[in-house]
């Protein structure tokens, strides 16, 4: 070790305990606001997505539908990496950035979405008004914030852009089966009962696209844009480790 990098690694372990920590606050975020959706849900409180309460729809419809809002599954998905990035901040291999960048991608689909489209139509108030605001504003701009600022970087490749879209994919299939089953879908521009099944399909392949943009972006930020923690790309050899 020279004295250059002897010299380096305090300022790195800093750094890396910064980025653990703000990693767990905003996992803690997610987590705190599924406690207060939850609860809400039990006592017959608001949902943070829709406002719906326990006299539209009975317990049990109400839970399904939770867990069928992109909202909530992005969140989650934020929640299970952040925990793991305060863990350990250096993971590399190729599945870990898949995962990464699928957390990243949904959370931003879901932060862009629902301030550009949705927030309008939403009224809340008390614990609801609470739950939404971290799981639509803090959560999202949170772990962008904290991505763009600690990466590590680099990181995403290009060929981790396919496998970003397991999770908007699988849930826009999810949407579709179920909505067509029950006639009820979370989102009304994915509403193919009211605007029919053309409209809604055009409305969530624009929303790919617009993931697909966001993922370009993040892959160039990622591999031309210095981060406070430097960290190797993905490789094939990485991707073989169970350990990183």
């Amino acid at each position: 070790m020279t004295t250059a990098t002897a010299a380096a690694a305090p300022a790195r372990a800093g750094r890396e305990l910064a980025f653990r920590i703000l990693s767990l606050v905003g996992a803690l975020v997610v987590a705190v606001a599924l406690v207060i959706q939850i609860t809400l849900l039990l006592t017959g409180g608001a949902d943070a997505n829709s406002g719906a309460t326990t006299a539209v729809v009975g317990l049990p419809v109400r839970f399904v539908r939770l867990f069928s809002y992109f909202t909530i599954d992005s969140n989650i998905a934020v929640m299970i990496v952040g925990f793991l990035l305060a863990a350990n901040p250096n993971r590399t291999s190729r599945l870990w950035q898949v995962a990464r960048l699928n957390a990243l991608l949904a959370i931003t689909i879901t932060g862009i979405v629902f301030d550009v489209v949705l927030s309008k139509s939403v009224h809340l108030t008390g614990g609801a008004l609470v739950a939404t605001i971290l799981l639509h504003y803090i959560s999202p701009w949170w772990t962008v914030a904290v991505w763009l600022l600690f990466g590590p970087r680099p990181g995403f490749g290009w060929a981790t852009i396919p496998g970003a879209f397991v999770l908007p994919v699988l849930w826009l299939l999810y949407t579709f089966v179920h909505g067509g089953i029950t006639g009820w879908y979370p989102y009304p521009f994915l509403d193919a009962s009211k605007i029919g099944l053309g409209p809604a399909v055009v409305a969530s392949l624009l929303v790919l696209v617009i993931g697909l943009v966001l993922a370009v972006v993040f892959v160039l930020v990622s591999t031309r844009v210095p981060a406070l923690i430097a960290g190797p790309p993905a490789t094939s050899e990485a991707s073989r480790s169970t350990g990183r």
